[in-house]
């Protein structure tokens, strides 16, 4: 006798699957990571051309002449005045080269050299007029003896005798002024009292009557017109 079948066993049912949200988180990331190394590449690219560059042109230095110490106008340099220093080539730049600091000792300059300047070609005064072949004068000047703060090297002016205290001025038969012929030279700075010393270039002639009068403190300076 057949045994009866066995009642079927219920299939076990498989799990849900839930549906995954779809993203895009991945490849952003991914265009970031791209974008950051594109970024650094640049950067040191960038780095690399300008560290060229200052290699470059810290090999383009050359040695020029400057001013050690402050040198007033017509006054000759010497070989203390004078340092060498190293800058950029530069076309807008025109220093003297080092090579000439024997060529230039003992040439004098028609402006004022000031200390930590550099020295240019048009600073020197050679034939300038600066009196290289005539006498020169000392003469000192208080204010009001000369125009304030407009005398500069080449100027041309008469010196002109002012009245002593024993002359009288204010007399009807008053005789014109004596004036001598100069050249500015050059121009100390004021002391306390505002005076200063003028150095004038003038002919072998009238160098000794200049000094006999400037000695008195009887000179006064008249600067003639910068046109002429």
């Amino acid at each position: 006798m057949d045994s009866p079948a066995a009642p079927p066993v219920p299939r076990p049912s498989s799990p849900v699957r839930t549906d995954l949200p779809i993203t895009t988180t991945a490849p952003v990331k991914r265009q970031r990571r791209w974008s950051v190394a594109a970024l650094c590449i640049v950067l040191a690219v960038v780095a690399g051309l300008g560290a060229a560059a200052a290699v470059t042109s810290a090999g383009d230095r050359v040695k020029v002449l400057a001013i050690a110490r402050d040198v007033p106008a017509g006054q000759a340099i010497t070989d203390a005045d004078l340092i060498v220093a190293e800058v950029s080539a530069d076309a807008a730049l025109t220093p003297m080269p080092a090579a000439d600091r024997t060529v230039v000792v003992g040439k004098r300059p028609a402006v004022d050299l000031r200390k930590g300047g550099l020295l240019t070609a048009s600073q020197l005064g050679v034939g300038s007029g600066l009196g290289d072949n005539q006498q020169q004068v000392g003469v000192q000047v208080k204010p009001g003896q000369a125009p304030a703060g407009t005398l500069a090297p080449g100027d041309k002016v008469l010196a002109v005798t002012t009245p002593g205290q024993s002359d009288q001025a204010g007399s009807k038969s008053e005789a014109p002024p004596q004036t001598i012929s100069a050249t500015v030279v050059s121009v100390s700075r004021p002391d306390a009292s505002g005076t200063v010393v003028v150095n004038l270039a003038v002919s072998p002639s009238d160098g000794p009557l200049l000094a006999s009068r400037a000695s008195t403190g009887h000179i006064a300076l008249v600067r003639q017109p910068r046109s002429n």
